[in-house]
């Protein structure tokens, strides 16, 4: 099919107004719509080439707010022509960022000719993209750009690896606000977060602990007030543990495996620091504990609890927690798993109302958090 079939699909008023329009807002808008509709259309590949001659025609209008119009609408098209995007992400920034932000079919080495010559602008757009190779981000480590690494460190979607997380310490460890951004990361390397704590900030420290997994021995430190700068809730770290199995050892170790922990962090669903923590009491694998813990009838709870040295007066209420937690089912996106958590321990309160006042007053209060963690993230 010939541009002239094209032509016909956009309609000639289209192609007349992104030709001889009278001014660039004119050119500029046709050029909008012909880019929504070339990207909607199913073209054959003759049609395909067409288009391309098309968009290459308003890749090199000299008006800016027509190449930015173009880039602004097929920023996230699939269809946009690799050697166009590039094109695109090599003009000035207000043509460039859209397309560096969000394209899927720039390169890692389309990207990496961009940072040859990019401005602070173009890196940030770069590191902030959903997909960063390590590659990318070491470059970015190169440019000594503080906010193009501020954006990359909090950024998920930037593979660090080992080499990147320790030349981000070795560059940037007496910079804050680097330092703070790698917090905002859903995951972090144990050893990475340890590290973290002597060189952020106050209000970053205190995220840190809140939502990110710590080495044991420094979880026990805070816990115990052997590092001021920050309070610590053991319960939450329990949750985020991943290697519940240490971390109830080290626990032990500390003196801090205590009844009310356990069960306060049972009526919070962290189950697997249960099931660790009775096997460690116990002195049993912890699948010969989860299959106790877990059994269908009333026997087995019973004699794994027993072993584990924990007061009779709990065991009614870890066993309520228990028969809910088994006929309820456990959601694995953050926000159900918040309500989870609040159904569990109240359907569990009103089932046994025996739980000691501390553990309940605690319970309650982490109620209020939720509550306001789903108000931020809602």
């Amino acid at each position: 099919m010939s541009v002239v079939a094209l032509r016909n699909r956009l309609t000639q008023d289209d192609i007349r107004r992104l030709v001889k329009g009278e001014n660039e807002e004119v050119r500029a808008s046709a050029a909008q719509k012909i880019c929504r509709r070339m990207d909607a259309a199913s073209l054959t590949d003759a049609e395909r080439g067409a288009a391309r001659d098309i968009l290459d025609l308003i890749a090199r209008d000299a008006a800016e707010l027509v190449r930015r119009a173009m880039a602004v609408t097929l920023k996230q098209s699939r269809n946009l022509p690799r050697d166009i995007a590039v094109k695109l992400a090599m003009d000035v920034d207000a043509v460039a960022l859209p397309v560096l932000e969000n394209s899927p079919v720039l390169e890692d080495e389309d990207l990496l000719r961009v940072l040859e010559h990019a401005g602070s602008d173009k890196r940030c757009a770069i590191a902030g993209r959903p997909h960063v190779a390590p590659i990318i981000v070491h470059e970015l480590l190169d440019s000594r750009d503080e906010r193009a690494v501020s954006i990359a460190a909090a950024n998920d979607g930037a593979r660090f690896d080992d080499a990147a997380y320790q030349r981000a310490f070795a560059e940037f460890c007496e910079n804050p606000q680097v330092m703070d951004s790698f917090v905002a990361r859903s995951q972090l390397p144990l050893d990475v977060t340890e590290r973290l704590i002597s060189h952020i900030s106050d209000t970053a420290l205190q995220r840190l602990v809140s939502h990110h997994a710590l080495p044991p021995q420094v979880a026990v430190e805070i816990a115990e007030g052997a590092r001021e700068r920050a309070t610590l809730d053991l319960v939450d770290q329990a949750g985020l543990a991943h290697d519940p199995k240490h971390f109830v050892q080290q626990l032990r170790l500390n003196a801090r495996l205590t009844p009310s922990l356990i069960l306060r962090a049972l009526l919070r669903g962290h189950v697997a620091f249960v099931e660790h923590a009775f096997a460690e009491l116990a002195g049993i694998s912890h699948a010969k504990a989860w299959l106790l813990v877990h059994d269908a009838g009333p026997l087995g709870l019973r004699a794994v609890y027993d072993r584990t040295g924990m007061p009779s007066r709990l065991y009614p209420a870890i066993r309520a927690c228990f028969d809910v937690l088994h006929a309820m089912e456990v959601p694995h996106d953050t926000a159900s798993r918040e309500r989870f958590r609040r159904a569990l321990a109240e359907r569990a309160i009103t089932r046994f109302q025996g739980i000691p006042e501390d553990d309940l007053d605690y319970i309650l209060s982490r109620f209020e958090d939720d509550d306001e963690q789903l108000a931020r993230a809602g």
